[in-house]
């Protein structure tokens, strides 16, 4: 089984310093530490407590903004929006190998193949380890013969998160990974069947190559389809 290459081999433009106030502020507002309704603090307190220029602060609480998050009132500061925590809602599938499972699966085909594009343009070296790193606990898992259903579902949700696109994250956090078809497979037909796949799918992310990661997410989820038919006719036999 080939190993992929890890992500310190390969170079990405770091993260703009705007970037990773924004994702810490969003973490804040998304954890609740930063509730709605309370206002952020001073563009100085920023400063202080981020390390950096009210230039970057400027930029960050502007893609705030733009995300939803917070609104800026003039002359009395900018504060957290009350619907920011309201999210779609996904019912889970219901019955492995029912039709639920294989709408949700056509439903992470339209949003993954996407996703791995944007995070093949957008990942730093910071998402490249933590893609890696949950690339490493499937494999880890599924040489002890234990499912990987939960390693897999957080590799997915890292490439998600590498897109920078909270909506994103959103809806593919609701995606119950009880649901998806590993779990329905022994783990070594696992391990040798979608250990390439999911492989394939970092590499040409690690590379930057957006159509290279569209093509592997989407042949990854359409082979995971079949895999899940297949099972689901096996089981009734």
């Amino acid at each position: 089984m080939p190993t992929s290459t890890p992500p310190g081999s390969i170079r990405r433009r770091p993260r703009s310093l705007a970037q990773e106030v924004l994702d810490s502020l969003t973490e804040q507002i998304r954890s609740g530490v930063l509730a709605p309704g309370v206002k952020l603090p001073s563009e100085f307190e920023l400063t202080q407590v981020q390390g950096v220029s009210r230039t970057v602060i400027r930029e960050a609480i502007l893609r705030l903004q733009a995300s939803g998050l917070v609104e800026t009132r003039k002359g009395i500061g900018t504060f957290v929006l009350e619907n920011v925590a309201s999210t779609v809602t996904l019912e889970s599938a219901r019955l492995p190998g029912g039709r639920d499972v294989f709408a949700i699966l056509e439903l992470r085909t339209c949003i993954e193949t996407e996703a791995a594009g944007l995070a093949a343009l957008r990942a730093d070296a910071r998402d490249l380890e933590n893609i890696y790193q949950a690339l490493q606990s499937i494999e880890a898992r599924a040489r002890l013969g234990e499912d990987a259903s939960s390693e897999d579902f957080q590799f997915h949700m890292q490439i998600a998160r590498a897109t920078r696109n909270l909506y994103l994250v959103d809806v593919l956090s609701q995606l119950d990974p009880r649901n998806a078809p590993r779990a329905n497979l022994a783990p070594e037909r696992y391990l040798s069947r979608v250990n390439n796949e999911h492989s394939d799918i970092y590499e040409a992310i690690a590379r930057g190559e957006a159509e290279g990661a569209r093509a592997a997410m989407r042949m990854h989820l359409i082979n995971s389809r079949e895999r899940m038919r297949r099972a689901a006719t096996t089981s009734r036999e």
